[in-house]
């Protein structure tokens, strides 16, 4: 039996041809997410082994398109056109069923088969090129519009790739899915404060600095003022908000409960640690360590059981 279903994709006529060269594509993406993220990658290691190509190949696909923006747009004369080269490619792949990028052509075969609709992207792609320009966000919901495309496309697709159990619907799971997906990018935005100062980006909002009385130099010069542990807090209880209200979304997933249970737990031990280290988000990466991950294996699996 083939480990993976092979949508018409373009591959040779060959079954096992054609088994091969997805298997190939695949690992490409699963090389690329385990290079890129420890905490993503630790959380799928728990998902089950039906599901875990998906997700390795929608977090490439993903990740293709940020390296273009932030890290290189080698072989393109500018990000924007590299960005817009894999847009291109993507809209292709659609609507031709095949793709020169092996990336691409395993999450093709994904969308197809999990039914992720097209349309799921179209947001990602207008963050990654207003993330050239836009460095600043004056405001929470100017926030929220980024992270519409930078974060909310994944717990969607996510959703698809695991499904949603009776009685529960697809209208109900999403929303929930929404608030996973932005908790875990705020975790991130607060816990890179200082990285991303040193690349430009400054993901708190303007109008949160200007009440709290938090300067940019101060980001610069990495100082925790008491201003800044406030500002801080206040962001850490928003997120947590996000954190309550995607919790009861992960018993309404028809596979993969404990690997999304654990993810949460995962990210959120971030602003846990942020606390711990007096919100110092400067000088170390917060998060949970090897030890606390496994701790958080244990609270997951009984969390799930007892729902």
């Amino acid at each position: 039996m083939n480990r993976y279903t092979t949508i018409d994709l373009g591959y040779p006529a060959e079954d096992d041809t054609k088994e091969t060269l997805l298997a190939e594509d695949y690992a490409t993406c699963r090389q690329i997410m385990r290079a890129a993220s420890r905490n993503y990658t630790f959380a799928s290691g728990f998902l089950p082994k039906s599901k875990r190509h998906h997700v390795e190949a929608l977090y490439a696909f993903l990740r293709v398109g940020d390296d273009r923006v932030d890290v290189s747009h080698g072989g393109f004369e500018s990000a924007l056109a590299a960005i817009e080269d894999w847009e291109e490619s993507y809209r292709q792949a659609f609507a031709t069923g095949y793709s020169n990028h092996p990336v691409m052509r395993a999450y093709l075969n994904t969308a197809l088969e999990c039914n992720i609709p097209k349309e799921t992207m179209d947001a990602y792609f207008r963050s990654m090129k207003e993330d050239l320009t836009i460095t600043r966000f004056p405001s929470f919901e100017d926030l929220m519009r980024y992270m519409e495309g930078s974060a909310i496309p994944v717990g969607r697709a996510m959703t698809h790739i695991l499904g949603v159990r009776p009685p529960f619907t697809l209208q109900q799971a999403l929303p929930r899915a929404d608030s996973l997906s932005i908790a875990m990018q705020l975790s991130n935005f607060w816990r890179d404060i200082g990285q991303d100062w040193k690349i430009g980006r400054v993901y708190i909002p303007q109008e949160d600095m200007e009440r709290f009385q938090v300067r940019e130099e101060e980001l610069a010069q990495g100082r925790v003022t008491a201003n800044f542990v406030n500002l801080l807090e206040f962001q850490i209880e928003r997120t947590e908000a996000y954190y309550a209200h995607a919790y009861p979304g992960v018993e309404m997933l028809a596979t993969g409960r404990l690997g999304v249970m654990l993810g949460l737990y995962v990210y959120r031990a971030i602003l846990r640690d942020i606390r711990r280290r007096g919100y110092d988000v400067f000088r170390q990466r917060a998060g949970a360590n090897f030890f606390e991950k496994f701790a958080l294996i244990a609270i997951s699996w009984r969390e799930v059981r007892r729902r």
